[in-house]
């Protein structure tokens, strides 16, 4: 429906800018035609003749395109030359006339967005496999986009800038993602993204318009009641609006980031284990940064301030907020005005355990960060970066934490589509710290090493697991511990570890490696790229997968395999 309606739109502009011009044409070509043919001529032998409608037509094919000339079938008459110099004047007026039409006709921007709309819902339609569209392409979706196609997962772009677009196109992604646009609150442009196909897994709300992100939602939820709608919100009014349609995943970068501060200060291995397979640049499961007690200083009170003024509190962590415009009755100690140093030392900034710098400048986050060096260069520092353009400045500040809104915004968006299960995981952990250093860790570096980690899900299913399926549908007992062995050598391990399987309502955390595997479970695994290709591998080839299992290779050849029986 979505093709044939594209297809109309096109045509009907087309047809609405070219009907004179292909008229005067048709006119033109036709009265030169008719003329020739009634205009006599004259043979070699001085007969009177008149041309055929056929050498009319081919005459009048090459003149009025002024690719060549020739009379034909004989010399010309007199009266045939005038036409046919009649004929060419207006013939070449004619088509310039048409060529400035079709000219005319590319530079309309409406012939242009229709003929965008169409290729859009063209190039949508021909991706087989799931994928998920997002809606805005800014830092984060640009971030976000990058991340699923690293993963191989198929990305829809709508956005109503066109320089954004543009940029899309530019990118040099592993697959090919389709760019629209237009107001991605629109239900035909979520159509034609590919909305109400089974494909699609999720919707990814990243206009950065809160009315148009509940649009979208509500849109969604009509549309296509299976695909999941995750949506950045960094607004409470806004993110109670989205609870009200249910099932909604709302992720706010700073109470995200607010958490992780909290960990970092609490569980600073944990925090270290979720940088790592979050993927963070540095992160190292061999060195683990321990913040040591006392006071923090916040300068800025926006919505990044408030968020972690209220995580800390109720870590019960001593705080001093800066800022121009705070109340001090909001808070227990206040210092107002500007982050100068005058303020810092207010603060208390030469005893401070660590200070975060938390307002929406980037070269006010970093010229605070300055000053609190010089004047306490042992204590922590947290820095927030706005914009992704200034990475350089902001690894060259040797911050200990570096809070990017968008990078927040994008890997917690990108771990929830690939890893649903790592945040069950995480929390296990928590509650759990002594699983950390007694099994985890081992665990990590025995089969990982310093290799940087992959994090992917895999589900034991017909679709994607073949194999697995096939065998345990013939009786055969499929183990992780087979699953996980090296194809080139059976008698060595990947570098993988199993997180977590999930069966059912039942999570299995670390699970053993002689555990059994069932249809339709899934597995969080962490590994290597090379092993998390090559198990992949083992999913689809049922050969294969037999080998791991038994120590036994089969035959591929059937006329072998019939020969043995």
């Amino acid at each position: 429906m979505a093709k044939g309606s594209d297809l109309d739109r096109v045509a009907s502009v087309v047809l609405r800018e070219m009907r004179n011009p292909i008229l005067v044409l048709i006119t033109v070509h036709a009265l030169g035609i008719g003329g020739m043919v009634l205009i006599p001529g004259v043979d070699p032998d001085g007969n009177s003749v008149h041309m055929g409608f056929f050498h009319a037509f081919y005459f009048m094919t090459y003149t009025a395109t002024t690719t060549g000339f020739g009379e034909l079938p004989y010399a010309f008459s007199e009266a045939q030359r005038i036409w046919a110099s009649i004929c060419l004047y207006l013939s070449v007026v004619a088509w310039i006339y048409g060529i400035g039409s079709i000219i005319r006709l590319v530079q309309n921007p409406h012939f242009a967005q229709a003929v965008a709309q169409r290729r859009f819902a063209v190039a949508t339609a021909r991706i087989t496999e799931p994928f998920v569209i997002i809606c805005g392409f800014g830092d984060t979706g640009s971030l976000l986009t990058r991340g699923l196609s690293d993963r191989r997962i198929h990305g829809v772009v709508i956005d109503n800038n066109v320089e954004r677009i543009k940029a899309l196109a530019l990118r040099d992604y592993d697959l090919k993602i389709p760019g629209l646009c237009g107001d991605a609150g629109v239900p035909k442009n979520l159509r034609d993204a590919g909305l109400e196909r089974p494909e699609c897994r999720a919707v990814v709300l990243l206009t950065g318009d809160d009315d148009i992100n509940f649009k979208i939602a509500v849109m969604t939820r009509l549309m296509n009641s299976r695909a999941e709608v995750i949506c950045r919100s960094t607004e409470r009014i806004h993110e109670e609006q989205l609870n009200s349609l249910g099932s909604v995943v709302i992720v706010d970068p700073f109470e995200t980031f607010a958490r992780e501060l909290v960990l970092a200060l609490r569980a600073p291995t944990l925090h270290t284990l979720n940088q790592w397979l979050l993927g963070a640049k540095d992160a190292t499961l061999e060195r683990t940064v321990s913040y040591h007690p006392g006071t923090w200083i916040l300068c800025g009170y926006g919505r990044m301030g408030r968020r972690l003024q209220g995580a800390l509190q109720d870590q019960q962590v001593p705080t001093v907020v800066i800022d121009p415009n705070v109340e001090p009755s909001e808070v227990e100690q206040a210092v107002v005005g500007m982050a100068t140093k005058a303020n810092l030392l207010e603060a208390g900034m030469h005893h401070a355990a660590g200070l975060v710098t938390a307002t929406d400048s980037d070269s006010t986050n970093l010229a605070i960060l300055l000053t609190a060096r010089s004047i306490n260069p042992s204590a922590h520092l947290v820095v927030r970066q706005n914009h992704h353009e200034n990475e350089l400045a902001f690894n060259a500040a040797s911050a200990d934490l570096i809070m990017q809104p968008s990078l927040v915004t994008a890997r917690r968006i990108l771990l929830r589509l690939i890893s649903p299960l790592i945040q069950a995981f995480l929390e296990h952990l928590e509650d759990n710290p002594e699983l950390l250093r007694a099994e985890v860790y081992p665990s990590l570096r025995a089969n990982l090493g310093t290799s940087r980690p992959v994090l992917f899900t895999l589900n034991t299913d017909a679709r994607s697991a073949p194999a697995v399926i096939a065998l345990i549908d013939g009786g055969s007992v499929l183990t992780l511990d087979a699953l996980l062995r090296d194809p080139r050598n059976r008698d060595q391990r990947l570098g993988c570890v199993v997180l977590v399987l999930r069966r059912g309502q039942q999570r299995h955390m670390m699970p053993a490696a002689s555990m059994a595997l069932e249809a339709d479970d899934e597995l969080l695994i962490v590994a290597t790229s090379d092993a998390e290709r090559r198990i992949r591998t083992s999913l689809t080839d049922q050969y294969l997968l037999e080998y791991l299992a038994t120590g036994v290779e089969r035959s591929r050849s059937v006329l072998d395999n019939w020969l043995r029986a």
